[in-house]
């Protein structure tokens, strides 16, 4: 699904739609959604909430504008607007079952896995590609573009 198909299923301000531009939103892949994190805070950890994604479309956020206010928040348009994470989050349907599956394969993954694995692996919830703690770690490399 395009980035505009999922925009046009969602409701929000056009100032909602320029933060979500210009500020610094760092998003992770996690196996209960996306991980929204606005550095553009002085308090960066603060200003950190998970965006539920479910059928290509993000439909809730933690943070507190989600609820009080009319529409989407700038967390969801953020993960709506970045179509490789959105992408991501959608394909391996991390959210659709509540990540209840993606969880058991992980719990299943660091049992059976080799004594170096990283305690924050994630990499089963990601199709193949590395997490970060894995690449970091030395464990695997980023794939060649």
């Amino acid at each position: 699904m395009s980035s505009n198909n999922v925009l046009s299923q969602l409701t929000f301000t056009k100032r909602v739609a320029k933060r979500a531009q210009y500020e610094a939103l760092e998003c992770s892949l996690t196996t209960r959604g996306v991980l929204v994190r606005n550095t553009s805070h002085a308090n960066p950890a603060d200003h950190e909430y998970l965006v539920t994604v479910r059928d290509g479309i993000p439909i809730a956020c933690e943070c507190p504008a989600d609820t009080r206010y009319e529409g989407a928040c700038k967390h969801r348009i953020g993960v709506a607007i970045r179509t490789p994470l959105l992408q991501a989050a959608t394909d391996h349907s991390l959210v659709a079952d509540g990540g209840t599956q993606i969880e058991k394969e992980a719990e299943t993954h660091v049992e059976d896995s080799d004594s170096d694995q990283p305690a924050d692996c994630d990499c089963d919830g990601l199709g193949g590609f590395p997490c970060w703690p894995c690449v970091r770690s030395g464990r695997r490399d980023l794939p060649e573009e």
